[in-house]
């Protein structure tokens, strides 16, 4: 955003605010969210809350549910777009169902920094995914939330190469990307609802999942794990989304308060991930978990994952163009 765009919203923000402030009737608003505390879900719904009580003069605010409260995290979609939950923070592979253009940003090593996750979310493709939301799954993208990659955990052994997965039973969401992309690695992964995961990993009905640091930490896995394999292959974003049904209900200016308060959270959020990884990784190790690094910088992983994996998902992200576009804004080769 432009300095230029930055305080026409600045202003119109001021101007929503005075307005709501005379009249408008005070609202507290529900915020789903499926992590813990001290994760990234928090950090965005702690800083949604108190840019929206800002641009609201105190006239709006929201309650954070943390933990799957409200249900799981594709039931809040639902939710959402019948309009009986306000807003929902939710892993972008569990809105990929409900809008399949959205599964772009989570084929593997499409996303390799969160230089790229920004790039792609904030500039026209995120947009487009915005207005896609809207149409198929009558819920609006208002935010983004940047957990940094899905790394995988397991109790058994270390895991530096494809072959170490063998034998592993890995949880993975009921998400078909995921699915295909351990497939590739030779593993038939176990779809289980997150609610339910921890318990799997304790039990050892599951061996393993992946996740980034801060949801491995916030949701006391290192209890029930203790190996960490350094994978890249899906940057882990979290949309914050609103009910279609209740924004139309807003009023113009309650619109544009929500709206920035949904900057504000997605800059807080990228503060959050850059000042807390490395302390929250070291945090683990102390607490007994060896993190490996994959062998020959994750080249067969990649190799597996790109060449069986992209090409089936071509037609439900809306075409091999969809992807080419998100590889030409991050500077790399389109794919033939």
């Amino acid at each position: 955003m432009t300095i230029t765009q930055r305080l026409s919203r600045a202003a119109a923000i001021a101007a929503a605010s005075v307005l709501l402030a005379a009249g408008a009737q005070a609202k507290e608003f529900k915020i789903a969210a499926g992590d813990g505390a001290g994760g990234t879900h928090e950090a965005l719904g702690k800083a949604f809350i108190a840019a929206l009580e800002e641009n609201t003069g105190g006239e709006h605010t929201a309650k954070l549910f943390l933990n799957g409260q409200l249900g799981s995290e594709q039931d809040t979609v639902n939710d959402a777009a019948i309009g009986t939950l306000d807003f929902s923070i939710l892993a972008i592979n569990n809105l990929t169902p409900f809008s399949p253009t959205v599964g772009t940003m989570t084929l593997p090593y499409v996303i390799l920094s969160l230089e790229d996750a920004v790039t792609l979310t904030q500039g026209p493709i995120g947009q487009e995914m915005v207005e896609n939301t809207i149409r198929d799954a009558g819920v609006r993208i208002i935010g983004w939330a940047y957990s940094g990659f899905r790394v995988l955990t397991n109790s058994a052994r270390p895991v530096e190469t494809v072959e170490d997965l063998d034998g592993l039973v890995i949880r993975v969401p009921r998400n078909e990307i995921m699915i295909a992309t351990y497939k590739a690695w030779g593993v038939n992964p176990t779809p289980m609802a997150w609610s339910e995961t921890f318990a799997g990993l304790q039990q050892k009905v599951v061996d393993g999942q992946d996740n980034p640091y801060i949801t491995i930490y916030s949701m006391k896995f290192d209890e029930v794990q203790d190996y960490v394999t350094n994978l890249r292959y899906i940057f882990s974003i979290e949309p914050l989304i609103v009910s279609e049904a209740v924004f139309q209900d807003m009023s113009e200016e309650e619109q544009q308060a929500v709206l920035a308060a949904g900057e504000a959270a997605t800059e807080a959020s990228e503060e959050f991930l850059r000042a807390q990884e490395e302390t929250i990784k070291q945090e683990l190790v102390s607490r007994g978990m060896q993190i490996t690094d994959p062998a020959n910088d994750e080249q067969e992983f990649i190799d597996l994952a790109t060449e069986a994996v992209w090409p089936q998902f071509y037609d439900s992200i809306g075409g091999v163009e969809k992807l080419n576009a998100a590889l030409t804004a991050l500077g790399r080769d389109p794919v033939e």
